[in-house]
């Protein structure tokens, strides 16, 4: 959980010319929704209107005071031609950045983390960016460890995002990680998204559509989210597709950017979360019923994927009584 939750937590989303529009609303979509818990702020560097991709400008509310009060600093994907096209930090950019509080959670959405990347702040960590941009991005930063097959990365206190709708995604992996699932799934159902994407960027990186009659595994997938709890392996959801077990696991990771197994683990794990968060269940219960098997396997993955057992995750995630 991230610091400071247990007053408003303020969110300062530094718009830097020319800002992409769509990114910059993300934030505020996606935090509202969570009530009194989050204050977003919309700033800028300089306190003059902000131009925006598209033809228009912007005049924000704050100014670059705002960064130094932030406990999460939010750069949304921009056009700023330092950062973009040569390496280099505009110097009100810097001293605006240099502001911003030890410990303060930075994130980037879409090119957003090329500003990050001029500011030395991804350098040695994993990151993410558009995937049209990924090459450009390694000739300017070649000491980040660039992933460009993830819809985010999330690395501590610096945590970036791809294109456009993936900014959602890592927003609503905030919310999830600082008040749970329930809280996450209401902010998206708000704004009419998926409160869990699978897969990577990959998947919408321009490539040839599939052979026409090709069949898809979405029906066995909804299938399959109906009955965590059972044995399901790869013969039993090949044979629900009425594929070949070869055939759909070549178009499973197609269409999810995953294999069955990641997948199921992954969906299992969502549930397994949900059930310590909305239930008392006991921990062996909830293990069965997410289809984990036992209280240790469910421990297990726990410990591996969020570094807290079952009893700790429900005491930090459901919701006081």
């Amino acid at each position: 959980m991230c610091k400071n939750l247990a007053m408003s937590h303020v969110v300062a989303v530094l718009a830097l010319s020319e800002v992409i529009g769509y990114d910059m609303t993300i934030p505020p979509m996606v935090f509202d929704p969570a009530g009194d818990r989050y204050d977003v702020r919309l700033c800028s560097v300089d306190n003059k209107p902000v131009q925006v991709y598209g033809g228009y400008q912007l005049v924000l509310n704050h100014g670059p005071e705002t960064l130094a009060e932030a406990d999460t600093v939010i750069i949304p994907g921009t056009r700023i031609p330092g950062p973009r096209y040569d390496g280099t930090l505009p110097g009100d950019v810097a001293e605006a950045l240099a502001t911003i509080r030890p410990g303060t959670r930075i994130m980037s959405i879409c090119t957003g983390a090329f500003v990050l990347g001029a500011a030395g702040l991804l350098d040695g960590r994993p990151a993410t960016t558009h995937w049209s941009h990924t090459k450009k991005f390694r000739e300017l930063y070649p000491k980040v460890l660039l992933n460009e097959d993830v819809l985010f990365v999330d690395d501590g206190d610096v945590l970036t995002s791809a294109g456009l709708v993936a900014g959602i995604d890592l927003c609503l992996h905030v919310l999830r990680n600082d008040h749970g699932s329930e809280v996450a799934n209401h902010a998206a159902r708000y704004c009419v998204v998926p409160s869990w994407r699978d897969g990577g960027q990959r998947q919408f990186i321009e490539r040839p559509l599939p052979e026409i009659g090709e069949a898809s595994t979405a029906a066995t997938r909804s299938w399959a989210l109906e009955r965590l709890s059972e044995g399901l392996d790869l013969d039993t959801l090949a044979g629900h597709a009425k594929m070949s077990v070869r055939t759909f696991s070549r178009r499973f990771r197609a269409e999810t950017g995953m294999s069955p197994g990641k997948w199921l683990l992954r969906q299992r794990l969502e549930h397994a979360r949900h059930l310590l968060e909305s239930t008392d269940l006991a921990v062996d219960r909830v293990a069965e019923e997410s289809g984990l098997g036992t209280a240790a396997s469910l421990r297990q993955h726990l410990r591996v994927s969020l570094g807290v057992s079952p009893l700790g995750y429900r005491k930090a995630f459901r919701p006081p009584s």
